[in-house]
């Protein structure tokens, strides 16, 4: 009888701890589409097919979304399974709730054509040392942002120990996650070896027609989004360079086709991990071959910039630097400054925002910023960005170490028939006449791939 017992409660046991595994976790949103439709994504450490429930009444969720995919994929020792769903038909401004597996969340959907609202974006957050975390769960969930948008170096690292640092920095963004979509691009930690495989699997990016999450695009009321990938060209080495044509042929027709519709989405906005331009001491990434590379191209492949300045993309996010740096409108290095320089900016005007916080410290900035920078904190922080409409977006960085106070707050400014006439002196190969000397840049023919 004894033996007897001691099988059942090892059974109950297995069972507990089987039914453990397989509950959903890790749960999160993120656009597809228009906002009629939004992807869910979670994490579980067991097989088995499940239902999404939604609907506006907590007590009688009547839609269903079937899962899209499960996939099982490993991390070291520790296998997982990947499930994607989407909800459909939902309505403009509307509370919904949706179950899976019994636990149940909740979100809000923006206006059918939003025209208005407030997007968090920032880089290199790590679970540990995230000092930025409280502060943006709180927000989020306090309703002072719509959506987030992560320029790439995600818990530091999704992949460590065999994904658990992954694991748990999702679950504990997950209260927010789960509320309102969180949009990534991949940056250099999200390289596991293993072309990217923890962040492909966790992820689920709109595709474009590309199955993967490196670069993708969307439209949300007066904004059209485009996220890159600059790791394409920090491994071109590990994974060849076939992917830089890919996604700079994408590109330049992703662009030309918001071109042709920008009288109804005025606004580009760009990101990726690695920058365009910044002034941190000592960095590759800011003055050297690695900069070129990414921003105008070498060794007969393309860079970003010549598209971004053809297109009048308005702006350009990314994180890397652990710093936050603002610039005056820039097109290969000629610039502009002066008053209103905001107000039908002739260049894109670019924003490092890698300050979030992560295992290292705030990156040191050189003693001479670069002729352009118009703003340099190494504070702990976040952008805020307020899409206000068609022709006026407010831009803040929130300062953890200034208890969340906005240190740097500027408004980008359009006329509705400016474009017109920008597009026209880009297409004529036009850019913006350089004020101040510019230093030349320094080119070396290797790669030290730098770590933050």
């Amino acid at each position: 009888m004894g033996l007897f017992w001691h099988s059942c409660i090892l059974l109950a046991i297995f069972l507990q701890v089987a039914i453990a595994a397989s509950v959903p976790e890790q749960v999160h949103l993120a656009f597809h589409g228009d906002t009629s439709e939004m992807a869910v994504i979670w994490t579980t450490f067991y097989d088995g097919l499940h239902h999404v429930y939604y609907g506006t009444d907590v007590k009688n969720m009547n839609q269903v979304a079937i899962e899209t995919s499960i996939k099982k994929w490993t991390s070291g020792s520790v296998t997982r399974y990947s499930h994607r769903a989407k909800m459909s038909n939902l309505k403009p401004s509307t509370t919904y709730y949706y179950k899976i597996e019994g636990r149940v969340f909740e979100f809000k959907t923006l206006s059918a054509n939003p025209q208005s609202y407030r997007v968090c974006i920032f880089g290199d957050l790590g679970y540990e040392h995230g000092n930025s975390t409280d502060a943006i769960i709180r927000n989020g969930l306090n309703g002072q942002f719509d959506f987030i948008i992560h320029v790439g170096d995600i818990a530091y690292d999704l992949h460590t120990d065999d994904g658990r640092r992954g694991d748990a920095y999702m679950r504990r963004f997950e209260p927010l996650f789960s509320a309102i979509p969180y949009m990534v691009i991949a940056g250099n930690h999200e390289n596991d070896g293993k072309n990217f495989s923890n962040f492909q699997e966790r992820f689920w990016m709109p595709h474009n027609g590309f199955n993967d999450n490196h670069f993708y695009s969307f439209d949300l009321g007066p904004v059209h989004w485009v996220g890159l990938s600059s790791e394409f060209y920090g491994y071109d080495r590990e994974y060849g360079k076939e992917s830089i044509w890919t996604q700079y042929n994408w590109l330049n027709t992703d662009l030309k086709a918001a071109v042709s519709k920008r009288k109804s989405v005025p606004w580009i906005i760009t990101y990726q991990h690695r920058p365009i331009y910044c002034s941190i001491d000592y960095n590759h990434d800011c003055s050297e071959f690695e900069n070129t590379f990414l921003r105008s191209g070498a060794l007969g492949l393309p860079g970003l910039e010549p598209s971004y300045i053809q297109s009048h993309v308005d702006l350009n996010f990314c994180g890397h630097q652990h710093a936050y740096e603002r610039f005056y409108p820039v097109a290969d290095r000629k610039y502009y400054t002066g008053k209103d320089v905001y107000h039908n900016a002739p260049a894109p005007t670019y924003i490092l925002t890698g300050s979030a916080g992560c295992h290292t410290p705030a990156a040191k900035f050189s003693s001479e910023p670069l002729d352009w920078s118009a703003f340099r904190s190494d504070d702990y922080g976040y952008s805020l960005l307020h899409i206000a409409n068609a022709t006026h977006i407010h831009v803040q960085f929130i300062s953890i170490n200034q208890h969340e106070k906005p240190t740097d707050d500027f408004w980008i400014s359009k006329d509705p028939n400016h474009l017109d006439a920008a597009m026209r002196s880009f297409k004529t190969g036009q850019i913006p006449r350089s004020k101040g000397t510019l230093s030349p840049i320094l080119l070396k023919n290797n790669f030290s791939r730098n770590s933050d």
